[in-house]
């Protein structure tokens, strides 16, 4: 991965992270209350989600999923690989890569909301999912050892960061040399003026 840095919104992240964290609580604790994204199985079918990758999923966790894209699409990961899931929400991601990924394979999922990180471990506990585990942690700062993963995942979480190269710079120090790094998120066709960069509730919204 190169140096170049992307230039970092001022702003304040403290109030960027608890209006997050207020956006996505609501998502995993009302997920049919009804968004300005679309959530659920609905989504993941307008993702092109496999059906056969949603089977043995706790519903409990797709209820709840609310992802931009699908990191799946180009290259899923092999049997025995190593995986971190960023953002991983309810942990839908996290378990179809440990199905990928098989009992020799091991998948660390990533997230900063409580009531998503709850969600997802109880998903992780009633699917037995023996080689998945979802730690708390920021994108910014993976609680993931140096060059761990064989591939990095992370769908629709990047745009909700200020330091994207930060962001970055975390996901290619636990990716080992020669891994994979799969994002799937938003892109936006005309700059987003500066003004709108300043808005609490754009960043959520």
């Amino acid at each position: 991965m190169g140096t170049e840095s992307i230039p970092v919104v001022d702003l304040d992240l403290d109030e960027l992270r608890a209006a997050i964290r207020d956006e996505y609580t609501q998502v995993a604790c009302d997920p049919r209350k009804g968004f300005h994204f679309h959530t659920g199985r609905k989504l993941a079918g307008i993702l092109a989600y496999q059906d056969a990758w949603l089977s043995d999923i706790p519903e409990a966790s797709i209820e709840s999923f609310a992802g931009t894209g699908n990191p799946f699409a180009v290259i899923p990961p092999k049997a025995g690989e190593r995986v971190v899931d960023v953002g991983c929400g309810a942990g839908i991601d996290t378990l179809i890569a440990a199905k990928m990924v098989g009992p020799k394979g091991r998948v660390i999922g990533v997230d900063m909301t409580a009531a998503m990180l709850d969600k997802a471990r109880g998903a992780v506990r009633s699917g037995g999912f023996e080689n998945a585990e979802i730690r708390e942690g920021l994108m910014e700062k993976l609680p993931v050892e140096d060059a761990w993963a064989d591939v990095v995942i992370s769908n629709g979480v990047l745009n909700l960061t200020p330091d994207k190269s930060a962001a970055l710079r975390e996901m290619n120090r636990v990716l080992r040399p020669g891994g994979r790094l799969e994002i799937a998120d938003i892109l936006v066709q005309r700059a987003v003026p500066e003004s709108a960069k300043q808005k609490i509730d754009l960043w959520t919204g």
